[in-house]
């Protein structure tokens, strides 16, 4: 009865294995047809025998999913990279059973991290951040060695505003100590007249041989104040204030000549609650730039945020006579006169008919409208400037719409087309 036994468990382990090298031998003939879909079938039917399978099948079985994954990925099916991906590598975890299909197996990695970049790019390109993020941080991980890949994977994962995973791909280059600076080696082509980039030893041999002219050595400069910078700056937005404070002082140390950084770090001041330290920063980031036209915009920016109005507007005005043509900083001046006159509204309104009260209206409407008055004339002032300029000319007409002032209002609606 025992041998009767295992004749017939011997049959069927010669089944199985039958089977295993049947549906591997089907899915590698209708890969080569081009039916990818067909392929995948064959191997999903036989998934659940790899387990306990020999390791020299398990090298064919992974090997082949890697490829049939790996097609249906270069078809539009995004989500078959990863299968791919996971396939080619148990294919090289495999010890002696992966042997024979080792170099292809590693080619094919390197292609399809290369693909799987080529897509990011287009995902891009199409404002799937999230996406793109996703490839680019599969490709650092089938190449650990391209850690610019994770760089790419923070930077699409920030343009979609998926800053908690791009704060994980930055502390990952963090902790590998990333730099990304180095210098690129370029030449010319003699035939094409187009500039080149190849690697040094590559390069020099072009030159010597003809083919290529004028060399450049182009440096690249560090990317981890960026990278510290752009940190700070997802922990002020997720609240981790502590850590943004270091991250900051981290950053200035690298770059201490950058005001946006100094900017940053006084509005977290601010938030915060110190505002002798956001004045202190202020003040510091005025005097690193005093003739930046585009700082003292900036730092209005700021403080019309924090309610510090007339910060704001000696910041404006002083943007502006450093260059008397910046719209935004006259529009935002003029906006400060116009919020201040708003502010009255509310007391207007709530008034009643009484002696005391008419008083007090004609007092208020006498302040609005000499707010209002002030921010239409910056307004005017900056017509002459940009006579055209249909953001002056919309917020201009507003003024003069709430002002009652039907001679003017006419006019600009007329300037506007209307």
């Amino acid at each position: 009865m025992k041998t009767k036994l295992f004749f017939l468990m011997t049959i069927c382990f010669v089944m199985v294995g039958f089977s295993q090298k049947a549906e591997l031998k089907a899915a590698d003939k209708a890969l080569k047809s081009g039916d990818a879909a067909s392929a995948k079938a064959s191997l999903d039917g036989i998934q659940g025998m790899m387990a306990g399978a020999d390791e020299k099948v398990q090298a064919e079985y992974y090997f082949m999913r890697g490829k049939v994954y790996a097609d249906l990925a270069n078809k539009g099916d995004n989500s078959a990279f990863t299968e791919a991906a996971d396939s080619f590598q148990k294919v090289l975890d495999l010890k002696s059973g992966g042997a024979k299909y080792k170099d292809e197996t590693t080619q094919r990695l390197a292609a399809l991290s290369a693909d799987l970049v080529n897509s990011a790019v287009e995902d891009n390109a199409s404002k799937k951040f999230d996406e793109a993020s996703d490839k680019l941080y599969m490709s650092y991980k089938i190449s650990p060695r391209d850690t610019i890949y994770l760089y790419y994977a923070a930077s699409s994962a920030v343009n979609g505003g998926h800053y908690e995973k791009a704060l994980g791909y930055y502390e990952e280059l963090v902790t590998l100590g990333y730099d990304g600076g180095g210098m690129v080696y370029k030449a010319t082509n003699v035939d094409n007249g187009q500039v080149e980039e190849m690697d040094k030893v590559q390069r020099d041999l072009m030159i010597k041989s003809g083919a290529y002219k004028d060399p450049l050595d182009e440096r690249i400069p560090s990317k981890q104040a960026e990278i510290v910078k752009n940190m700070a700056l997802i922990y002020t937005q997720t609240g981790q204030d502590d850590k943004a404070l270091a991250a900051f002082a981290k950053a200035r140390e690298s770059n201490p000549d950058d005001v946006n950084l100094v900017l940053n770090e006084a509005n977290l001041y601010f938030k915060l609650g110190d505002k002798d330290k956001f004045k202190s920063l202020m003040a510091q980031a005025a005097d690193m730039e005093p003739n930046n036209p585009d700082l003292q915009y900036n730092i209005g920016v700021i403080n019309m945020q924090q309610g510090n109005i007339e910060e704001a507007r000696t910041a404006y005005k002083k943007a502006i006579e450093l260059n008397p043509g910046y719209v935004n900083a006259q529009l935002n001046l003029s906006t400060t006169y116009v919020d201040e006159g708003n502010a009255f509204i509310d007391e207007m309104n709530g008034l009643g008919n009484s002696k005391a009260d008419i008083a007090r209206y004609e007092e208020l409407k006498k302040d609005k409208d000499a707010l209002f008055r002030e921010g239409a004339t910056i307004l005017e002032d900056a017509l002459k400037i940009n006579p055209d300029n249909q953001s002056i000319l919309t917020q201009l007409k507003n003024i003069y719409g709430a002002l009652g002032d039907t001679e003017n209002f006419m006019k600009i609606k007329k300037l506007l087309g209307e």
